[in-house]
């Protein structure tokens, strides 16, 4: 008899770790989703994992900012807070509450506060000097969040708070009307997407750092390899792309890809259209990127040079690139 249940239980085991093949089944999933995850979870976690984390993250990639005239002054954040949803009157702070907001026409929002050591020339001298707590703008709260006053109360203290206890949250309070950010479906970051476009092979890389965000795109075209940027008025060869960044032996890029002689074959078409342009060396080829440069891409060039500039902070910018 024991045996016979051992069965059933390793039997209902494999059933219940069994994938659903079919879509119909899934509905049931649906509604205990729901009552586990709810309607607005995945909003209140990337708020709270923003203002806890990554306005941090930001701040911290950007934390220089320079003077053009002088590079000696300028000032470096040091830190970056989220405080209370509250208001300036009369020199004075309040705190808000969402229901006071929809009433008197405002914003449940909250201070952004930073500190800062900023440098400053004092009769010819550098000296720095911190600053704690300043006030640079206002955020939005998300309702329920973890900036919310609204977060972790029970039922008695919503009421009093005008409340419905049954709101989800998950959506801002902005001058009197209640507003909700769109969920929006994207490509998986800093991920090789495989596709076809038009017949034409195509991988692509949506890059994303903390101090830009850009997609990088591979094409095969007529047998050629090109590389499309939106820093770029046109697709570029890539064996111009690896001769700029340094790689000016058309052997070693073969060998770097692979010895199977397919790949040298691949690559054929496209090392005689960079020959075809005049293309030999690291120099020539950075002079060719920064030809294929839109204009508004920079306003001025640096002195590195634009196209430069691009592979090193634009072209698959998730892979960090150091001197």
């Amino acid at each position: 008899m024991g045996s016979l249940e051992e069965d059933f239980g390793a039997t209902d085991k494999q059933f219940l770790a069994a994938p659903i093949k079919k879509a119909v089944d899934k509905f049931p999933l649906v509604p205990e989703f729901l009552k586990v995850r709810g309607l607005v979870k995945q909003h209140l976690d990337s708020y709270n994992y923003f203002v806890n984390i990554g306005i941090k993250k930001i701040v911290r990639a950007n934390a220089v900012i320079q003077s053009d005239n002088d590079p000696e002054i300028g000032l470096r954040y040091t830190n970056v807070e989220i405080g209370e949803p509250s208001i300036d009157i009369d020199t004075a702070r309040r705190n808000l509450i969402p229901q006071e907001c929809r009433l008197w026409d405002m914003t449940y929002a909250a201070p952004i506060t930073v500190s800062a050591v900023v440098r400053r020339r004092i009769n010819g001298r550098i000296e720095p000097i911190e600053r704690k707590n300043i006030v640079i703008g206002r955020m939005p709260v998300m309702l329920r969040s973890c900036r919310c006053v609204l977060n972790g109360k029970d039922e008695e203290e919503l009421a009093r708070l005008g409340e419905c206890p049954l709101d989800p949250g998950g959506y801002f309070v902005v001058k009197v009307t209640e507003k909700v950010i769109l969920i929006q479906e994207q490509l998986s970051n800093n991920r090789i997407i495989i596709d076809t476009v038009k017949g034409n092979l195509v991988a692509s890389v949506t890059s994303s750092t903390e101090k830009i965000k850009s997609k990088t795109v591979i094409l095969m075209d007529k047998d050629k390899i090109y590389l499309l940027l939106n820093q770029f008025s046109k697709k570029v060869p890539i064996m111009v792309v690896m001769k700029a960044m340094g790689i000016e032996s058309d052997q070693e890029v073969v060998q770097m890809v692979g010895r199977d002689p397919r790949y040298a074959n691949m690559l054929l078409a496209s090392i005689q259209e960079c020959a075809t342009a005049n293309v030999y060396s690291q120099k020539q080829a950075l002079e060719y990127l920064d030809n294929s440069v839109k204009k508004y891409a920079f306003s001025n060039a640096s002195q590195e040079g634009r196209g430069l500039s691009i592979l090193r902070d634009v072209f698959i910018a998730n892979v960090p690139v150091h001197e």
